[in-house]
């Protein structure tokens, strides 16, 4: 049997073409949000970047790619379960599933420990590109060491550091900068977002790597432009400033993208709205380079 049988509610939602086309990028949420702390709600986020990607405009002149007509497939959410260790088996069982179709794949969170299942069921060759605030490089939060403080450290125990680039930290402690320091993680800082050279160290990074994943988490952006997130910081970035990093994918292929800890309680829209025109940019910037 077919884990997508096993594990999925076959409830897509993503308005998309009818006809019997290849789909061009496939999409499944995970609404789980167990190990927050803060502002619990992510588990709700899936369904309401759906819902603004159906009512955003979905043309892309600069790149001369129009997604109306496109054929997205939409697999639904996740059975819902409150067991860290639960998702993790189950979200990387659905995602190697996924990844052998060799299609374009969106992961809608949900809280940010569920890249440790996506990520990881990637080929290990694949680059891996995080937007956040934070670091998420603990040991352990709150007692549990799967949780969306510290999955990063559980990919780097798995799989090394020497594919990640980390963009936009702010906020952490000084256990994670100690770990980040020790390996060798390479990062884009805020300030050299700010200063303006973003842009260009990202390019130069994607372009070592025939393939990439990217996990943008919401909270990277200040919460001017993003109330909406699960661990909000103050002093981020502009939605202006992500935009302009993420069209330094547009000579690489991206393979995986993960969306997270949007909280639609609260969302006055906009972030929402961020991250579905997030989802709409990569899929242009794939398309564009057929």
């Amino acid at each position: 049997m077919s884990y997508l049988d096993l594990f999925m509610n076959n409830n897509p939602l993503i308005t998309s073409s009818d006809d019997d086309s290849e789909p061009i990028a496939t999409v499944f949420g995970i609404p789980f949000d167990s190990t927050h702390s803060y502002k619990p709600g992510c588990r709700f986020g899936p369904d309401v970047i759906r819902d603004s990607f159906n009512n955003i405009e979905i043309f892309h002149p600069d790149l001369q790619v129009d997604l109306e007509t496109a054929n997205i497939e939409d697999l639904g959410n996740t059975r819902h379960t409150v067991v860290a260790s639960e998702m993790i088996d189950m979200v990387k069982k659905i995602t190697t599933e996924l990844v052998a179709k060799q299609r374009q794949l969106f992961i809608l969170g949900g809280e940010h420990s569920i890249t440790y299942g996506t990520y990881t069921s990637f080929p290990k060759e694949t680059g891996y590109v995080v937007f956040d605030a934070h670091y998420d490089l603990r040991e352990e939060f709150a007692d549990i060491k799967l949780s969306h403080a510290s999955y990063l450290k559980r990919i780097v125990e798995e799989r090394g550091a020497e594919n990640i680039l980390h963009v936009g930290a702010r906020a952490f402690v000084q256990e994670e900068l100690q770990f980040l320091t020790e390996n060798n993680i390479k990062t884009i800082s805020d300030r050299e977002i700010r200063d303006g050279k973003g842009p260009q160290l990202l390019k130069d990074y994607v372009s070592t790597f025939d393939t990439i994943y990217s996990s943008f988490d919401l909270d990277v952006l200040d919460p001017a432009f993003a109330p909406g997130v699960g661990n909000p910081e103050a002093a981020g970035i502009t939605s202006r400033e992500l935009f302009d990093l993420i069209h330094s994918f547009n000579d690489t292929k991206v393979t995986g993208v993960d969306i997270v800890e949007l909280n639609p309680y609260h969302d006055n829209g906009a972030t929402a709205s961020l991250a579905a025109k997030i989802m709409s940019t990569m899929i242009a910037l794939n398309l564009s380079q057929n």
